[in-house]
Formats: C-alpha cells, structure tokens, sequence
C-alpha cells in the first residue's frame, strides 16, 4: 500500500490545492472522519468545518469549507466545496459574509416550512450552528454579520 495519496480541493471559485498528502481530515454531517491511503471507496457530505490536511512531508494545512462532498477512495479524495479558503485567507469580513448566505438558507427554509418540512428547517438550524462553530474556532466573531430581516 503506499504512504501518500492525491488530494484536490476545488470550490466554485477556483482550485485550491492539489497534493499528495499522507492524510486528509473532514468535518462530515454524520461525523468526522481522517481518510488514508487504502481507505475504502465513499462519498462524505460536508458540513461547515475545517479540513486539515497532512502533506506527504508532514506539514499540516487548514482549509475552511462552508458545505460540499468529498469522494473518497484507496488513492485519492477529491473535495468539491460550497466554498472554500484557506484558513490564513479567512477574515471577519469573508466569515460575515459567508454566515449571511447560511442566514439567508435558514430564513427561506422557516418561510417555506410547510411546503419542505420539519427536517429541513432543523437542517438549516444545524448549518448555521455548524458555521458559527467554525468562526468560533478559527478566532472569529458569529456575532459581527449584519443578518438580513
């Protein structure tokens, strides 16, 4: 088995990394998970998190993703994200914007309640928890977005 695979993460934007690493961790909505050269074939949803990922040499590098998948298999994970930064690139002003668009999916949710459901409502809740956890993480204010009525 070999010691590194080929991770790629792209966001709509652009392509943010491709490398080999030695491992890749994800901030998965049924939990997170490390993938590893060998691991077994799966496709992961995304929630809002930090991915780290440990190159070949042993460095590590965060990435803040807001949502996505990745797919996962022996020799590779590639990573699409709803968007993503590297963490260094993250600022008050790109976390404000990016909790407002989960804001915004909260609000269209509770007003279409009846027509999508309880669990979507719950889901969106759970996406905006998810995001103000990772600013909290990373040293950032949730408080700071101006949320739209």
């Amino acid at each position: 088995m070999a010691d590194t695979m080929q991770f790629d993460l792209v966001s709509p934007e652009r392509s943010l990394v491709s490398v080999l690493v030695r491992e890749v961790r994800l901030p998965g909505t049924d939990g997170d998970l490390t993938a590893m050269p060998g691991h077994a074939p799966t496709i992961v949803t995304l929630r809002p998190g930090l991915v780290t990922v440990i190159a070949a040499d042993g460095a590590s590098t965060e990435f803040a993703v807001t949502g996505g998948f990745a797919e996962i298999n022996g020799d590779s994970v590639s990573l699409l994200a709803e968007r993503g930064h590297p963490r260094e690139e993250i600022t008050q002003e790109i976390f404000n914007d990016m909790v407002v668009e989960v804001h915004k999916k909260k609000q269209a949710a509770e007003k279409r309640r009846e027509h999508v459901g309880e669990e979507v409502v719950t889901a969106a809740v759970k996406l905006l928890s998810d995001m103000q956890a990772l600013g909290t993480h990373i040293g950032l204010d949730p408080n700071q977005a101006s949320i739209p009525d």
